[in-house]
């Protein structure tokens, strides 16, 4: 039987090479850029006393993204982030002037839709990255197009139609969309907007990290804030972050701005199906790993290989990776709402992959009675 809990023997210190990636500076740009968006603020952090007690550790707070910016995930944050930096990027190069970091004074915002409104906008989506893009590509006058999968709910599909975006089914399952999405990329010169990051495309999905940073941020509080931190306001850092992981894009960011914000203390853990552990199957193999195996209900997290980027980080600063099945992270999701946080079985998965964990992983990661643990509710419950 495969392993479903696995410390990574790789683990390093965090360094400025990943500072340059992924960190606290990165974090206050984006926080920035948000709060120009008339949608935009901070999403809850709630305390979950009764599954602390379940899980016999001092204390859990869950980080609430289902009321993220009325699109109900944290992927609004990366999908807005990097589209925006795409466009005002072109519109800046055409201009032949630039910003440091593409942040501060920039092209007007008529300079901006012209530019968002010349070539569409692509990208394959299990549903809440396709719903971020497309509002933020809407929001610049231009023109989104999802591909979904056969396998994703027609109202999701709806949904991105409300919100403008030209839906197009291509595949059986999110795989086969993003090969179709990245062919008709090419073929037709569209700009390609993935989450997932490979050899020769970095750029956009290392800003789709960034972007998740922000929901970090928020909890952590070093940046310049108009509102005082929930780090402070809960008055102690986390000692141990469970992050549910699809590609790893979410993961790495957590890994990256815990290292850079409150060092190398807190123990991350990065959660996936059992039925798709491809960072897992990575850090067995010391390298990137494509796996198959079965369906999974946890739609969203069903992804069969690593994006590069998230993989370089996590097999340094990640501290365990273990797998949760569909019935663990549903059962996690009925004990949330019972403490009133309503998300869907995925956006419970970090939380069930603390209370899977046996004996030998809890005392190998020193999770216990004085342990501070941080999960994320990635999505509300559908």
């Amino acid at each position: 039987m495969e392993k479903r809990n696995w410390l990574n023997t790789g683990r390093e210190t965090y360094t400025a090479r990943e500072r340059e990636l992924i960190g606290v500076d990165h974090a206050v740009r984006a926080r920035s850029f948000f709060r120009g968006h008339p949608a935009y603020g901070r999403t809850p952090l709630h305390p979950l006393p009764a599954l602390a007690g379940t899980a016999g550790v001092a204390s859990i707070r869950i980080k609430d993204e289902s009321g993220r910016m009325g699109l109900g995930s944290f992927k609004a944050l990366g999908g807005m982030y990097a589209v925006a930096r795409l466009v005002r990027t072109e519109a800046e190069a055409e201009a032949g002037t630039g910003t440091e970091g593409g942040h501060g004074p920039g092209p007007a915002e008529a300079r901006l839709r012209e530019v968002a409104a010349r070539t569409p906008f692509v990208c394959a989506s299990a549903g809440n990255h396709g719903l971020s893009v497309t509002a933020a590509v809407r929001g610049l006058g231009g023109r989104p197009i999802v591909f979904l999968s056969e396998d994703v709910p027609e109202q999701f599909a709806h949904r991105l139609r409300s919100l403008g975006a030209e839906v197009r089914r291509g595949g059986s399952d999110y795989e086969e969309s993003m090969a179709t999405a990245l062919e008709a990329a090419g073929r037709h010169g569209w700009r390609l907007v993935s989450d997932s990051s490979w050899d020769g495309y970095t750029t956009v999905p290392l800003d789709i990290m960034r972007g998740y940073t922000v929901l970090f941020d928020e909890i952590g509080g070093l940046g310049e804030t108009a509102e005082p931190s929930e780090a402070d306001e809960a008055g102690e850092a986390p000692t141990h972050v469970f992050v549910q992981a699809g590609v790893g894009g979410l993961a790495a960011a957590a890994a990256g701005y815990v290292r850079d914000r409150w060092g190398e203390g807190p123990r991350v853990v990065v959660v996936e199906p059992q039925a798709a552990p491809c960072l897992l199957a990575s850090a067995r193999a010391g390298r990137p790993t494509r796996v198959d195996g079965g369906r999974t209900r946890l739609g969203r997290l069903d992804c069969r290989e690593p994006s590069l980027l998230a993989w370089r980080l996590l097999s340094r600063l990640a501290d365990a990776f273990v797998t949760v099945t569909d019935g663990q992270a549903e059962a996690a999701a009925r004990l949330l709402a019972a403490e009133g946080v309503r998300v869907s079985a995925c956006g419970a998965a970090g939380a069930a992959g603390l209370l899977s964990l046996d004996q030998d992983t809890r005392a190998a990661l020193e999770l216990g009675p004085g342990s501070s643990v941080l999960v994320v509710g990635t999505e509300g419950a559908l």
